[in-house]
């Protein structure tokens, strides 16, 4: 089973999460708590899945930002999935290969998430 869902404009990046996290520390906790509800809110109606593999494409308004620190979002992705129910967790008997993509979208910044199941016997 192949399931898709796309996430409207951005994740935090790592700059941006370790900025907020010397900030205070109870603002990295409400950045989380934030950004996890986000996906849960467009991955509200998908299916659960047993392991798999996910292809995220990172569709960014430009490159000013490297690619290492964009995928840290990745962390709010898949918290907000397992929040969700769409997987039982984010371990490594649940989550597989993650493969990133990126590309430029000046006026639809956004992230689209495939999620490929492997193991349907694990729901």
């Amino acid at each position: 089973m192949v399931v898709e869902f796309v996430i409207p404009g951005h994740l935090p990046n790592l700059n941006e999460i370790i900025a907020v996290s010397k900030q205070h520390h109870m603002k990295y906790s409400t950045m989380k708590k934030d950004y996890t509800a986000l996906v849960m809110i467009h991955a509200r109606n998908l299916p659960k899945v047993g392991k798999s593999d996910f292809v995220i494409t990172w569709y960014c308004k430009d490159k000013r930002k490297d690619k290492d620190n964009i995928i840290a979002g990745t962390k709010f992705l898949l918290d907000g999935l397992v929040k969700g129910g769409t997987i039982k967790n984010d371990g490594w008997s649940e989550v597989g290969n993650i493969t990133h993509r990126f590309e430029v979208d000046k006026r639809n910044p956004r992230i689209e998430v495939k999620i490929y199941e492997l193991d349907m016997a694990n729901r």
